[in-house]
């Protein structure tokens, strides 16, 4: 079983959960992503039944804590309606990761305009 990727579709679900709206193209993209990274869409469905605690991060390496925040950016932006509880949550997230705060407005504001791998190098120079 992948934990890192169980882990991440856990966040995601909870985040797509928090302005109490889980849209269709959060649920699309949430299973885009376990598609792509072979998680058994089964187990996608059991989580979005029982969400599971988020619990630490310690064991992440950078890549994977930027894959997370990215993910989360991402999805909170798909329906173009951004809530105060989903900034809050990727906030909290952020924090988790080892981020500073205020890397969640500067993804939501930049994550479009910069090349993945770009914005990953100024992800983590500016805001680990």
């Amino acid at each position: 079983m992948d934990i890192i990727t169980r882990k991440q579709l856990n966040i995601l679900i909870q985040l797509a959960v928090s302005d109490k709206h889980f849209s269709n193209l959060e649920r699309d993209r949430i299973y885009e992503i376990a598609r792509k990274k072979g998680f058994p869409q089964s187990d996608v469905k059991e989580l979005i039944i029982n969400p599971e605690p988020i619990g630490t991060f310690g064991a992440l390496s950078d890549n994977q804590k930027f894959e997370y925040l990215f993910a989360c950016i991402d999805l909170m932006l798909i329906d173009q309606k951004i809530f105060e509880t989903e900034l809050n949550f990727c906030k909290d997230i952020a924090i988790k990761l080892g981020f500073k705060k205020n890397v969640v407005e500067f993804m939501r504001d930049e994550i479009y305009k910069h090349q993945k791998d770009d914005l990953q190098k100024l992800v983590l120079n500016e805001y680990t």
